[in-house]
């Protein structure tokens, strides 16, 4: 594939300012509504997104809440899980992931993941289980959905299935949104999302109306009614000015999206015939949007330093196994406990990926990784 615009600039990881542009007029028209109607938490533009969201989705119920973190422990909490319970999941996540379990007081019991598709190892997540397990939480990783039918196949009746899907906004697995697979879902909508907010903001996914009910309750103080708390809650409610940024952003969404698979394409051809790059896996089923575009190679510590010194914004999704964090030692799992994600975590890194990339930017990132793997 050839651009007719080759560059020598540098390229980011992230381009938000492009998106940020396409919706400023509107959000700005939004924020001054709200403004003048000084309604800045929940309301109608709340209301309207989470309907909208919904609907989006094919699911019946999304409740907004503070942060992705947030909308995990909230989920847990709907559950019931509590002191004693085990949490299922993947040592290849975000640490946000097993916080949320230790938050809601549970314990965090780690698997390892696929070397393909870098999901959670269904078969060991099925070894897993003991009779204190309450919930197995599959992470979407990179923007493409764990095989939670297959979970589910291996699970026993009572364990619920509670999606980390905070990097698959739109994704599908066999033509079922991410969000929709398991029992409930916790989703962020943190910048840097495929539908990211101006700051920190998550929601809460079911088509449940009982898990509905108690994540609305817990999210607002346990409170039905203003002034009466019938269970001890939390604060953690998205606001409306998040709310007008989300709506705008979810408009777009699609075209968004099918931009980054367009990308995706690219870049699986472009790396087609470059020794020592392994490209990512979609997994059978799988209609994936691509938060991420990871690839694996040897030596990356050089590698990724030549790719900055180049001017290339490549990152690492994620340096450090949940079970090597300081914040997590006392599980008391050591080096060689889930010896793919070890792996994983020794060799991926993650190209620039955003809807606006351009083919000559594309080539950049390639024409560097594949001079520098060739070292």
């Amino acid at each position: 594939m050839t651009s007719t615009l080759p560059t020598t600039d540098p390229v980011p990881l992230l381009d938000l300012a492009s998106a940020h542009a396409e919706v400023a007029d509107e959000i700005a028209a939004g924020w001054a509504d709200i403004l003048a109607r000084t309604a800045f938490v929940g309301g109608p533009r709340v209301a309207a997104f989470e309907t909208d969201y919904a609907t989006w989705s094919g699911i019946r119920h999304c409740v907004g809440v503070g942060n992705g973190t947030d909308a995990l422990e909230l989920a847990l909490r709907a559950l019931g899980v509590r002191a004693g319970d085990e949490c299922i999941m993947p040592a290849n996540t975000f640490i946000a992931t097993a916080e949320a379990v230790a938050r809601a007081g549970a314990t965090p019991v780690l698997v390892d993941c696929d070397e393909d598709t870098a999901l959670i190892d269904v078969e060991a997540a099925a070894a897993a289980v003991t009779e204190r397990t309450r919930v197995v939480l599959p992470v979407h990783l990179y923007g493409q959905t764990a095989a939670v039918e297959e979970l589910r196949a291996v699970l026993p009746e009572g364990v619920a299935i509670l999606e980390d899907a905070a990097q698959s906004q739109g994704a599908r697995r066999h033509g079922v949104a991410a969000g929709k697979l398991g029992d409930i879902a916790g989703t962020s909508f943190y910048p840097g999302k495929n539908l990211g907010a101006y700051g920190d903001a998550g929601a809460v996914l079911t088509d449940r109306d009982d898990l509905a009910e108690a994540i609305r309750l817990l999210r607002d103080h346990g409170s039905p009614r203003k002034y009466e708390h019938s269970v001890l809650g939390f604060n953690s409610r998205l606001d409306a000015l998040q709310a007008v940024v989300l709506s705008a952003k979810l408009r777009r969404l699609d075209d968004w999206n099918a931009a980054r698979r367009a990308a995706a394409a690219r870049y699986d051809e472009l790396l087609s015939d470059v020794d020592g790059v392994v490209g990512p896996v979609v997994a059978e089923g799988n209609e994936p949007v691509w938060h991420l575009y990871v690839v694996r190679v040897a030596e990356r510590a050089r590698v990724l330093r030549e790719l900055h010194e180049s001017g290339i914004g490549a990152g690492i999704h994620y340096p450090v196994p949940v079970h090597r964090t300081e914040a997590f030692a006392h599980l008391g799992l050591g080096s060689g406990a889930f010896p793919v994600t070890e792996r994983l975590a020794d060799e991926i890194i993650s190209l620039p990926m955003f809807p606006d990339i351009t083919p000559a930017q594309q080539e950049r990132v390639v024409s560097v990784l594949a001079a520098a793997v060739r070292r």
